[in-house]
């Protein structure tokens, strides 16, 4: 793979993984205020839920900005993607709940993308299947 194509690859992980990282992030910070938003959605264990938002967001952002258990990690935030869209943002006579329902399944697409081609050799996936490599020859 090409530097320019390695590069690409690497922007392409840290822009997808900047939105999963601060949202992740904003819940842990505020799990009081997390927890009453899912409440009021009519979740249940909103706190389990909460855990669960703050582990696929923040942990599976870090994942995916190092580039670390990148295939299945995206393909869970393609699934995170689209659920919320579908349990929080479905309200369209809500302009902005209309933007949020789209913005969550083009990020889907996006981390779906990443579920096939993978993180590209400027990753720790790509890192450690060097390594695995080297010591395997000797």
């Amino acid at each position: 793979m090409s530097a320019t194509e390695n590069m690409t690859m690497l922007v392409g992980r840290i822009l997808m993984s900047l939105l999963f990282i601060t949202s992740g992030w904003s819940k842990l910070l505020a799990p009081a205020a997390v927890q009453a938003m899912f409440a009021k959605q009519n979740l249940p264990f909103v706190e389990g839920v909460w855990l669960l938002a703050v582990a696929i967001e923040l942990g599976g952002g870090l994942a995916i900005f190092f580039g670390l258990l990148t295939r299945p990690v995206a393909f869970v935030c393609a699934l995170w993607c689209v659920g919320t869209a579908l349990v929080a943002h479905t309200n369209f006579a809500d302009g902005m709940q209309k933007i949020q329902f789209f913005k969550n399944m083009g990020m889907a697409g996006g981390f779906l993308y990443i579920a096939v081609f993978g993180a590209g050799s400027w990753a720790l996936d790509g890192w450690f299947s060097r390594r695995r490599r080297f010591f395997a020859a000797e």
